[in-house]
């Protein structure tokens, strides 16, 4: 081995071998992680171009599969209470202001879901437009049918911050807990996004459902492979500063 063209250093070589392997499954591990998440996408983009559909009837809720359900759209029909409007701390997707997202129970009308509520998450208004009445006209009477998407509750988690009851202010979409502070029940494990277009300066502005999960799997790949790529060039170097490529002189 002394007299070969490359006279490895054990210690060097012990700790290429031992982190090479680990760079490359990190880089096939985000690989793999974007195939899943791009057809993720496509799924849930699929799901969204999918006619409206009638809401699963209350009798079926506690059977739903909401993960196979979630972003698909839905027609429902009822009334709004509007004296039980609650406000989501949020942003307008388009211009980032923020604002609140208006969720409303709805009493359902359909037949079989009698006494039954969904909440509905109606669009967004700015911040100077939280109180219903600087936006006369904005709380429909009656009965209405509106399309939307179905979403999950919203779990809180250690980064979440707290709600405001009594301000009307909430920070995490958690049906339960909205229902029991709106003094509704039974309510929809799940609430509907409402879709649509609505005129310039009318509020609030429905159609915040947007599919935005985050996918930077390909430069987590590339960052995983690059440093792999940059350790054998370290080690190479190393060895060629010390002498140890090429054939002893003399």
């Amino acid at each position: 081995m002394s007299n070969g063209i490359f006279r490895p250093l054990l210690w060097p070589t012990v700790l290429t071998l031992v982190m090479l392997p680990i760079l490359l499954g990190l880089g096939t591990w985000q690989v793999q992680r974007l195939h899943w998440k791009t057809d993720l996408i496509a799924r849930m983009e699929a799901r969204m171009a999918e006619t409206p559909r009638p809401l699963p009837l209350r009798k079926d809720w506690a059977s739903l599969d909401l993960d196979n359900l979630e972003y698909r759209p839905f027609t429902v029909t009822g009334h709004f209470l509007n004296d039980r409007e609650m406000r989501y701390f949020t942003q307008d997707r388009d211009t980032s202001q923020p604002g609140f997202a208006l969720i409303t129970p709805l009493k359902l009308d359909s037949p079989g879901d009698e006494g039954a509520y969904v909440l509905v998450d109606r669009g967004f208004v700015p911040q100077a437009l939280a109180d219903p009445a600087k936006r006369p006209g904005s709380e429909p009477e009656g009965e209405v049918t509106l399309t939307g998407y179905l979403r999950r509750s919203e779990k809180r988690s250690a980064f979440s911050a707290a709600d405001d009851p009594q301000r009307n202010i909430w920070m995490v979409r958690d049906i339960a807990t909205m229902a029991e502070a709106a003094e509704v029940s039974p309510v929809a494990p799940f609430l509907i996004e409402a879709d649509g277009k609505v005129p310039d300066g009318t509020w609030p502005k429905p159609g915040r459902t947007r599919i935005d999960l985050p996918n930077n799997h390909l430069d987590y790949a590339l960052t995983w492979y690059g440093l792999a790529v940059v350790l054998l060039g370290i080690y190479i170097a190393f060895h060629v500063a010390r002498g140890r490529v090429g054939r002893p002189k003399g």
